[in-house]
């Protein structure tokens, strides 16, 4: 990604969890439910082991937010489409979060902006099929 830039790693968060849980002072293995079923459709491999449990079930997950997006807003996208996406909207977040499929570890990895910095309106907001979903309960 060409465009990356205010990158903040978050290891020294995630070094400080990982010792209060071997300590036994938090419960670091908490991930929602959610989250759980986000990483099994939509996870990326890591090219690491999870730190908890030492097995391969870790997975990265990349959700974007910001205003240009619209209706797009917190969406998650793999590596290709942010590559895709930088090229068409002018600023917009990306988190990494990764996640253990095995024992529940979830951690803030990084964040950082993408985007060509030109100012963009929104997209205009598409009718989906969640809208549909609403409309018939009213």
């Amino acid at each position: 990604m060409q465009t990356r830039r205010g990158f903040i790693d978050y290891s020294l968060d995630k070094r400080a969890t990982l010792l209060a849980l071997f300590r036994g002072v938090v419960d670091a293995c908490d991930a929602d439910p959610y989250l759980m079923r986000a990483a099994k459709y939509h996870g990326e491999k890591a090219e690491r082991k999870c730190p908890v449990c030492k097995k391969d079930g870790l997975v990265e997950l990349r959700y974007t937010f910001g205003d240009q997006l619209g209706q797009f807003s917190g969406r998650i996208k793999n590596g290709a489409e942010l590559a895709e996406m930088e090229k068409e909207f002018g600023e917009f977040s990306v988190y990494v979060v990764e996640v253990c499929r095995e024992c529940s570890w979830n951690h803030l990895c990084s964040t950082y902006l993408l985007g060509d910095g030109r100012e963009r309106k929104a997209p205009r907001r598409q009718r989906t099929l969640e809208d549909e979903d609403f409309a018939s309960l009213k």
